[in-house]
């Protein structure tokens, strides 16, 4: 029978790898180190990204072992059971399509039912993907931060809530709604849909046991949206 853990120490982690601790600390580490989340003209900037998205999933992915083996968890355990790895591969390879699919829809469906929604005429992370040097970081660093911190960091929370702070619905939803907001900076539509995203991996994650196959689609996913950018700003030029 597993003994639960005392509501505060709970709290705590789940707030320490909810992202927002690791993140502002890093975002003032590195802007006193001169380098600053926007250019001088207002867009992103791909060397604060890059370096701000590997730092933090050391951090998370750390946070993540040290919280589990404090409490006589291992990751194996919990996240990634080796006996699923096959399956967890079949699962993502069909996840994969589908999600990139219900994304193109749920974006058009949105815009055309609540154009209000769409309040980024451009996403600011797609923009980043103009050259083919940037756009291979820029995927890289999207494939890490969402094949492996996001999806350590949703299935640790899922495993907390799940465990020891009022069940798997109320967790699935708070993280679900969570993730959404994290992408608001690509505007509302994009933030409905990602939450929506996340809501089907927490539940892959719930109902299967590993998050494998979400660390997987979701990578594929991310890699694939930055190629897209890539291959869509090449159109635009003239030729």
């Amino acid at each position: 029978m597993t003994v639960p853990l005392p509501r505060l120490r709970v709290l705590t982690e789940v707030l320490a790898c909810s992202g927002i601790p690791t993140q502002l600390l890093l975002t003032g580490l590195l802007t006193l180190a001169g380098i600053r989340p926007l250019e001088a003209d207002g867009t992103l900037s791909l060397r604060f990204l890059v370096l701000m998205t590997l730092i933090d999933t050391l951090l998370l992915v750390g946070l993540v072992q040290f919280f589990l083996h404090a409490c006589g968890e291992t990751v194996q355990e919990t996240l990634l059971p080796p006996q699923q790895r096959r399956a967890d591969l079949r699962l993502g390879l069909l996840l994969t399509p589908v999600l990139l699919v219900g994304v193109s829809l749920g974006i058009a469906l949105l815009r055309w039912l609540w154009p209000a929604l769409a309040t980024v005429p451009t996403n600011p992370f797609e923009a980043l993907a103009n050259t083919p040097g940037r756009a291979v970081l820029l995927g890289v660093v999207a494939m890490v931060a969402g094949g492996l911190r996001e999806e350590m960091q949703r299935g640790f929370l899922l495993h907390r809530f799940r465990n020891d702070l009022g069940g798997a619905l109320p967790g699935l939803i708070i993280t679900s709604a969570a993730f959404g907001l994290g992408h608001v900076m690509q505007g509302w539509d994009a933030a409905v849909v990602t939450a929506g995203l996340g809501a089907v991996w927490g539940a892959v994650f719930l109902t299967h046991g590993s998050i494998g196959a979400c660390l997987f689609s979701h990578a594929a996913t991310n890699g694939v949206q930055v190629l897209a950018a890539y291959l869509m700003h090449q159109s635009r030029l003239p030729s």
